[in-house]
């Protein structure tokens, strides 16, 4: 088929690169030259395993461009993956929904096409966007789409870090749409994956026992509303973990191993059960926020979603008063922060806990070196706090009082923890993921701190 992408973030990108290497033509459109100039050389704006060598594979189907009017006519399916940042009310910020919509109804050709949002949206923003569209359209050409335009919702469930496999071996797609032709188009697009019928690239093999995929045909707001409520499920089971492992922290017991046999509950399930600094990125802030705002629009109080949202946010206070109890003081300590992005296996910074703890401890009176194998150079360009970078171990835990494990990449479970004990002013580490071996860490003589599991190891005065 031929294909349109709008937008070139995690979702977008990710989405044409996918749909390419499937044997459809691509298109993908932003309107940052720089950036454009960048794909069509190979190189993508951001990290993601596996997507640059994704790149070359599609690269024969795939191209980018910044007009609309090279990239709209043709199309089969035009997909509109910009982005939806909160606006300060908390509901998300549809400006750039609006753009494309309006500039897709600007360059519509004469094929029936199915513009499809892949944006995270409100309910109701397929209407939205079919009027955006028509609008544009009746503005350019004197009259209406008619039997030439279909909308539906297609929502992503992506995960950063893991997004290539997550588009190639998804859980089940999601459509809603109110005309069957959308539907179909979207059947026949997807069908490599439904079935599938393609040819792993050879990075991401297909899983073990990987059947057909599950194709949901909803109307589009329960399709919109799926979104939504997938991801404030996954924040709730995170909250509910780090709520309980504060009790755990004050009654003896060990998060690991609750969390452990309540997801072998095959109802429960063992994901999204690890206790820690919570949860930010791009999706799970933004989408609880959003729906909160949607129910205050409709009148409705959501308690629990605001009472997840006060429990992670408050895990960044949890793991700064930890550390005040081990030092008594905050105050011209240096802490070695290990870890920037949001989680491992990207680099995207968007409402990292990383960067929230980073602010709560220079408020407090600390200094923080941070350290993070692939972040760093996105953090020296968009962070604004007054952070010290260090590029290797040795430089990060140099004469510092303590270390904070705030992203679980799995470097930090081989760095050469023995010989870099001697480069601490105390070896005190707070493991803000539960990540690390703190029995292992005891051994070598380090106070191990983690989020409800008992504490390993002690600090002698002459440490702290």
């Amino acid at each position: 088929m031929r294909v349109t992408v709008l937008g070139s973030g995690y979702v977008g990108l990710v989405t044409a690169v996918s749909l390419a290497y499937l044997g459809n033509r691509v298109v993908g459109v932003d309107v940052d030259e720089e950036k454009v100039a960048a794909l069509n050389r190979g190189k993508p704006p951001f990290y993601e395993p596996h997507l640059e060598e994704m790149l070359v594979l599609a690269r024969p189907n795939l191209s980018f461009t910044t007009r609309y009017e090279e990239a709209i006519p043709q199309a089969q399916v035009v997909f509109i993956a910009v982005g939806t940042p909160s606006s300060p009310d908390g509901g998300p910020d549809l400006t750039q929904v609006k753009q494309a919509a309006e500039g897709i109804g600007r360059s519509l050709g004469e094929e029936f096409t199915v513009v499809v949002n892949k944006s995270t949206v409100p309910v109701g923003s397929g209407n939205y966007v079919e009027a955006l569209v028509r609008r544009a359209f009746r503005e350019v050409h004197g009259g209406e789409p008619d039997g030439r335009l279909a909308v539906a919702s297609n929502p992503e469930f992506l995960r950063e870090g893991q997004a290539l496999h997550d588009s190639f071996y998804p859980d089940r797609v999601v459509v809603g749409a109110e005309d069957r032709r959308a539907i179909e188009v979207l059947r026949e697009l997807y069908e490599p994956i439904l079935e599938q019928s393609f040819t792993p690239p050879p990075f991401l093999p297909r899983p073990e026992r990987m059947g057909a995929v599950p194709f949901l045909t909803t109307d589009p707001a329960s399709a919109e509303l799926i979104k939504y409520g997938a991801n404030a499920f996954l924040a709730l089971k995170i909250s509910f973990i780090n709520e309980l492992a504060r009790l755990a922290d004050r009654v003896g017991a060990d998060i690991r191993e609750v969390a452990r046999g309540i997801g072998l509950d095959h109802r429960i399930g063992p994901r999204f059960l690890q206790a820690g600094l919570g949860w930010g990125g791009s999706c799970f802030p933004k989408d609880t926020a959003a729906l909160l705002a949607m129910g205050r629009e409709y009148g409705l109080s959501l308690p629990i979603l605001e009472a997840a949202r006060e429990v992670n946010f408050g895990q960044r206070d949890l793991i700064a008063d930890k550390l005040l109890a081990e030092l008594k003081t905050l105050k011209g300590k240096t802490i070695a922060l290990l870890g920037l992005a949001f989680k491992s296996h990207t680099d995207d910074l968007r409402e990292s806990p990383a960067l929230a703890l980073a602010d709560l401890l220079l408020k407090r009176g600390a200094f923080v070196r941070a350290h993070d194998p692939v972040a760093l150079p996105r953090a020296r360009r968009e962070v604004a706090l007054p952070l010290e970078y260090a590029e290797t171990p040795e430089e990060a835990l140099r004469r510092a009082d303590a270390v904070v494990l705030a992203t679980d990449w799995p470097e930090y479970r081989t760095w050469p923890w023995e010989r870099l004990r001697g480069l601490l002013r105390a070896p005190l580490v707070v493991d803000g993921r539960n990540f690390l071996d703190g029995k292992a860490l005891a051994a070598m003589g380090y106070r191990y701190v983690g989020v409800g599991i008992p504490a390993l190891g002690i600090l002698s005065k002459a440490e702290v």
